[in-house]
């Protein structure tokens, strides 16, 4: 008899697991499926754009690159860049902290005239944010000393591989719109087809999709951290007097920066522009590893859906309120999928146990037909291929059909890692809410590709 109140315990506890994983789950997607009917019906029309024909006087662009702990890839990634840049007024200008001779060293051994190394004031890793206040107040040192000033202010990391036709792309588009983000395509890993490709998936549809959607219904453009260009008058005017346009308490400074541009009337958008070698994006390995992609998205929700939330607040407009709202879901959804993979573990279990002790054999269904409940699963059931779909034809676009199959069972492990940095990056917040701990530099181990890449796109 006791067994039997066990099971009757257990199959109560599954349907109201389940409940409670179907009902966050429909929300979620419909607010997906939302985003997925704007792309079809708003922007099916749209095509890749093309080259813009170079002015007479192309403008000057500054390239600012924070390195902490770079001696690993900033001499390669600087000598692939000043080789591959097709235009002819840039200069690059890589931060580094006095504790890290290392990366000093790599880069001194790149004999280029055009690379301009700044010294923070404080031994690192302080924030990037911190980092590329200083690359903008040399920047603002370079203009002065040179009598000249700059267009545009393009943010990158040590390990991109940069498009050479980019800066044509952001000479050809600004001061037009005051931030311009070219698409970021991460590089096929085979050592990693399942960590490292995950990456492929949600940035083929992020950046073919859900960025492009943002833009066209008029809500802040997020930048990407990289491949990324801000209208120096604009940037200028984020800095004010305190002469540093980041805070250096943000933790993902990228994402704010977007916001805040929008804020000051500034449009951005994702653009995709086809160039001779294909679209024009920037290139980059991202981490191989369970531990590596949890602490790197963990990162990016503690930043982007909780200190977000407490630094932006909630913005007006429908459009950037409700793109608000799908950032900072960001946190929650991960967890309401564990949810659900765990009310299908509860389910095996109870159909074992029914089988098992004919008294359970009575128990009234999990989801009766007809029940709110049940039409609530055939309906996940149905989105779910068509989310499974729809990544999987995003992936193939930008990859080829192999990697496009890869990316159904890769959801698997998608979710386990987002579901792993969602718990994470809770606990770390609620730290740092009790002054427990201090926003820092928490970046990953960088690499950069060995040989040339061949991604079409």
């Amino acid at each position: 008899m006791t067994l039997v109140y066990v099971a009757a315990a257990w199959h109560v506890a599954t349907h109201e697991l389940l409940a409670f994983a179907a009902v966050g789950i429909a929300i979620s997607t419909f607010d997906d499926m939302l985003v997925d009917l704007a792309f079809f019906f708003l922007l099916r029309t749209r095509r890749a754009g093309t080259l813009p024909v170079p002015g007479d006087e192309p403008g000057w662009m500054a390239i600012i690159v924070p390195a902490w702990d770079e001696s690993a890839v900033i001499a390669a990634m600087l000598t692939d860049m000043t080789r591959r840049l097709d235009y002819p007024r840039y200069r690059v200008f890589v931060g580094i902290y006095p504790n890290d001779p290392a990366t000093r060293d790599a880069i001194a051994m790149v004999a280029d005239d055009r690379i301009v190394v700044v010294a923070t004031t404080r031994p690192g890793p302080t924030t990037k944010a911190d980092c590329l206040n200083h690359l903008w107040r040399a920047v603002v040192a370079h203009e002065q000393s040179a009598g000249m000033r700059f267009k545009a202010v393009v943010l990158h990391d040590a390990e991109d591989v940069i498009d050479a036709a980019e800066l044509r792309v952001f000479d050809g588009h600004l001061p037009t719109l005051a931030m311009v983000q070219l698409p970021v395509i991460p590089l096929v890993d085979r050592a990693s087809r399942w960590i490292s490709g995950h990456y492929l998936d949600e940035f083929a549809e992020a950046h073919r999709k859900d960025v492009v959607v943002r833009g066209a219904l008029g809500a802040g453009v997020p930048s990407a951290g990289v491949a990324c260009a801000v209208d120096r008058e604009m940037l200028g005017r984020l800095a004010g007097d305190r002469g540093a346009p980041f805070d250096p308490t943000c933790m993902t400074e990228d994402y704010e920066l977007g916001m805040r541009l929008a804020a000051l009337g500034g449009r951005g958008a994702l653009l995709r522009i086809r160039g001779s070698g294909g679209v024009v994006a920037t290139r980059e390995h991202f981490p191989a590893t369970f531990s590596t992609a949890v602490r790197q998205k963990t990162r990016w929700l503690l930043g982007i859906a909780l200190d977000g939330w407490d630094r932006l607040g909630w913005r007006s407009g429908w459009a950037d309120r409700y793109m608000l709202l799908r950032d900072r879901k960001a946190v929650v959804a991960p967890l309401m999928v564990a949810a659900g993979y765990l009310a299908l573990l509860f389910d095996a279990a109870d159909v074992v146990l029914r089988s098992w002790l004919p008294a359970a054999r009575h128990f009234a269904p999990l989801a009766p037909r007809g029940s709110v409940l049940a039409i609530l699963l055939v309906g996940n059931a149905v989105a779910l291929g068509w989310r499974l779909g729809l990544r999987a034809g995003f992936t193939t676009a930008t990859y080829g059909w192999r990697e496009g199959l890869r990316a159904v069972p890769r959801t698997i492990v998608a979710n386990a890692i987002n579901a792993a940095a969602a718990a994470q990056a809770l606990r770390r917040y609620g730290r740092i809410r009790r002054g427990r701990e201090m926003p820092r530099w928490d970046k990953t181990a960088h690499r950069f590709p060995a040989g040339p890449n061949g991604i079409g796109a």
